[in-house]
This record gives structure tokens, C-alpha cells and sequence, in this order.
């Protein structure tokens, strides 16, 4: 297999759970391929980078290998390798992101109705 589409390799390496799914992160531009911004029916081939969004991270892969069916997850994680750089960030703003809780804690409870009202009046 030389070629596959993007959008197919995507779902095939289980970043998404569907396909038509895919095709909407790489047309919405949260997917890059070598920098650019591609469509979903772009063919990529081995070695080519690809940086996505998921979740609150941007991941950046490398292509490993080539397939358009979906497979178990061991086989999927064999498609792709993640680079070191995009590894050490996630790990940082893991960190930032566990620090920032600490600052800004949660009640341990949902306001009662009298503490409502004296909420509402120094808000006032």
C-alpha cells in the first residue's frame, strides 16, 4: 500500500471514531500534514508528519506504517509514532493544566438557597 487517504488513516489509527468524523477535523483545519492544512481526501505516505488536536493537546506524529481498516487498538498505536517533542509538551501542560486546579478550587457543595441569596446580594 503506497497511499491512503487522510481522513480513512485517521480513523484507521483510532484518533477519531468514525470517519465522517475525521473528514470534519481535517476540513475544520485541526489536522496539519507537514504544516499545511489539507484536505481530507489528501494521500499521505510514510514519514510525513502530522499534527492534530485532541482534546486540550496537540499531538504530532509521525506515519509509520499505512492502512485503511480499523483494527484493534496494539495495531493502530503500530501506524504511528509520536515525536519527542510533542511527548515533553503534552507532559508540560498536563503539569500547567493540574497546577491551575490547584488555584482555582471548587466548592465542595452546590449553594444552598440561603447561601444563594447571600451570594446574590454581595454580588450587588
Amino acid at each position: 500500500m503506497e497511499n491512503v487517504r487522510l481522513d480513512k488513516w485517521l480513523w484507521a489509527a483510532r484518533f477519531y471514531k468514525t470517519r465522517s468524523l475525521a473528514r470534519q477535523m481535517v476540513q475544520s483545519g485541526k489536522v496539519q500534514v507537514d504544516g499545511q492544512r489539507p484536505k481530507p481526501a489528501k494521500t499521505i505516505s510514510v514519514g510525513q508528519l502530522i499534527k492534530l488536536k485532541k482534546g486540550y493537546d496537540v499531538v504530532e506524529v509521525e506515519v509509520v506504517e499505512l492502512s485503511d481498516q480499523r483494527r484493534g487498538a496494539p495495531e493502530a498505536q503500530g501506524l504511528y509514532q509520536e515525536t519527542e517533542a510533542s511527548i515533553e509538551r503534552r507532559e508540560r501542560e498536563a503539569e500547567l493544566r493540574k497546577a491551575n486546579a490547584l488555584y482555582n478550587p471548587h466548592p465542595d457543595h452546590k449553594p444552598d438557597k440561603k447561601e444563594r441569596r447571600e451570594l446574590l446580594k454581595m454580588k450587588r
